[in-house]
């Protein structure tokens, strides 16, 4: 049975202790998909919303929830990223869009959940500057798509 490394010898939660590790380039790459009416799509790629330009601020807002993650997630080390960038990809055929947010650091720990946390917080924004057109978005897909650096090595999906 594996062991749970966020929990003590009693079983009580902890914070993983990382001083030991060697500092290495740890890169995560995470993505995620929301899917909307044609006339939501139309709207915010011909920045014709109310709330202003949906896909820029997305982008704005997966960088900042990247940078946030340790707030939100309990376990998670605060980190120094030193790089996160953030694409999205237009899927007219959903209609929808696919976000991507690569984060990066030289540290201990990974960026898997700060990939992961930025991907998720950009799609909400989508979904939160455009509710007003269609309340029945639906974001699906959120996952890890790569990473490399550290003992537990690459991986990709």
């Amino acid at each position: 049975m594996v062991k749970l490394t966020h929990l003590d010898e009693k079983d009580r939660p902890k914070m993983v202790d990382v001083s030991d590790k060697e500092d290495t380039t740890r890169v995560a790459v995470a993505s995620g998909t929301i899917t909307m009416s044609q006339e939501a799509f139309d709207m915010i790629v011909s920045n014709q919303t109310k709330k202003g330009p949906v896909l820029q601020t997305a982008v704005i807002a997966a960088i900042q929830g990247s940078k946030q993650t340790s707030t939100l997630i309990p376990m998670c080390h605060p980190l120094m990223l030193t790089s996160v960038k953030c694409d999205v990809i237009e899927l007219p055929k959903l209609p929808g869009f696919r976000l991507e947010v690569l984060a990066k650091l030289s540290g201990k720990t990974g960026v898997e959940m700060e990939a992961l946390t930025g991907a998720s917080v950009g799609l909400l924004t989508i979904y939160d500057m455009a509710k007003a057109i269609d309340k029945s978005m639906v974001i699906s897909d959120v996952r890890l798509e790569s990473k490399s650096g550290g003992k537990s090595g690459d991986f990709t999906r």
